[in-house]
């Protein structure tokens, strides 16, 4: 059974930093996936922002790029997010998610394809 469970979040002010971790458990290692960060704030939808694969190929989106990075131990099972120059916005709930695709397969992949997520753990950043 795979578990996805994040950690890290908190309240922190304009421009201030956050560390944000997710642990993936209970699959068998190797071959392809893609994991990616998510935030969602309530009456919203979800939007994806930064991804990694088991390759180490990072993806951002625009409003993330060069305030955010992904990362991944070497276990491949622990992913990090550091999250620089943090921006006020209502309190929103990160998540992680996990795709167990196949080689050649994209990351990310429509949203429908990340089978594995986290309970997610909120942030609030303050102006």
């Amino acid at each position: 059974q795979v578990k996805v469970v994040e950690s890290g979040g908190g309240s922190v002010q304009d421009g201030g930093s956050l560390r944000l971790s997710c642990e993936v458990s209970g699959y068998g290692g190797g071959g392809f996936f893609c994991m990616g960060w998510f935030r969602q704030v309530p009456g919203k939808e979800r939007e994806g922002f930064a991804y990694i694969d088991n390759d180490g190929t990072t993806k951002y989106a625009d409003s993330v790029k060069g305030r955010f990075t992904i990362s991944q131990d070497n276990a491949k099972n622990n992913l990090s997010l550091q999250m620089n120059s943090l921006k006020p916005d209502a309190p929103a709930m990160y998540s992680c998610a996990w795709f167990p695709g196949r080689f050649g397969s994209p990351c990310p992949p429509p949203l429908t394809y990340f089978g594995y997520w986290g309970q997610g753990t909120q942030v609030t950043v303050s102006s």
